[in-house]
């Protein structure tokens, strides 16, 4: 596959990366651009001295045009672009948004580029790691038909494994990318401040539990999500889930409502496992409803 000459519209975590890896992939990084010189500074390191552009200029000059902004700032940035004239027919535009469709590229599709989504399911805390997590990932791809041999291959590029999405798809997908990563930390958050009621100090909250983590990580790769399920709803428990219920509304109300959710997503697994009878689960969800004290 002929390697493009590729415009970076967007200097943050993802776009940095980005741009550093496609570069290292062979493809010739011929302009970035960023509304923040900021950005573009603490770009630098990874971009090497990649020339500098107004997000027009560096859009005419790219056969690959990549806008890695915010999901909010997609749409307007294409527009702009477009009325700008700086798209054509000899164009490919990416955008990198996991939830946003193909539609906030139509203005550069009208203009005759042609255009994909590409969305790395992972997550980045800072560039470094972006660089480093990219490679490895997959990564959900949105485009027409004739476009896929060359997205697969962008993609390959990049060290990465191909998955594709229909448009129609992307908010599904990506409300699961957010549950996995998101929601997650969010959990583990909420762990970690009952843990610091507790008295643990703060900087030891995650490590008391984080073996429990890894280990929880590890059985999911080795046996999926309800092989690996253990704990008490697995169990059908009853005592003990009314036992949370109550401390939890007694020490943390907030989180009551998590959990009850949560347990309810639970009793649905532990039946898909095979360890709850229809009996217990039952009872379980009028439990976790708040129906049955």
């Amino acid at each position: 596959m002929t390697k493009e000459k590729v415009a970076v519209i967007g200097l943050g975590k993802v776009g940095t990366a980005l741009a550093f890896l496609l570069r290292k992939a062979g493809y010739d990084l011929v302009a970035v651009a960023d509304r923040f010189d900021a950005a573009v500074r603490a770009a630098r390191p990874f971009i090497g001295e990649a020339p500098e552009a107004e997000p027009s200029s560096a859009a005419r000059s790219g056969e690959l045009v990549v806008l890695a902004v915010n999901d909010d700032e997609i749409a307007p940035l294409c527009r702009e672009l477009a009325s700008s004239g700086a798209f054509g027919p000899s164009q490919k535009v990416v955008h990198l948004s996991g939830a946003g469709p193909l539609g906030l590229l139509a203005p550069a599709r009208e203009a005759g580029a042609q255009v994909a989504s590409i969305h790395p399911l992972q997550s980045f805390a800072d560039v470094a790691g972006a660089v480093a997590n990219l490679p490895g990932s997959t990564f959900g791809i949105t485009c027409d038909e004739d476009l896929r041999p060359w997205a697969e291959g962008l993609v390959r590029d990049l060290g990465g494994t191909p998955f594709f999405v229909r448009d129609d798809d992307k908010a599904l997908y990506h409300a699961a990318a957010c549950i996995a990563c998101n929601y997650l930390t969010a959990l583990l958050d909420m762990a970690q401040e009952i843990y610091c009621g507790l008295g643990i100090p703060r900087e030891r909250a995650v490590a008391a539990f984080w073996p429990l983590i890894l280990g929880t990580l590890k059985n999911i790769e080795a046996a999926g999500t309800a092989g690996a399920l253990t704990g008490p709803i697995a169990r059908g428990d009853v005592s003990t889930v009314k036992r949370h219920l109550a401390i939890l509304m007694d020490k943390h109300p907030p989180y009551l409502g998590a959990y009850r959710e949560m347990g309810l997503v639970t009793t649905e697994l532990a039946v898909r496992k095979g360890t709850l009878t229809a009996g217990g689960a039952e009872k379980l969800r009028r439990i976790l409803k708040g129906e049955e004290e």
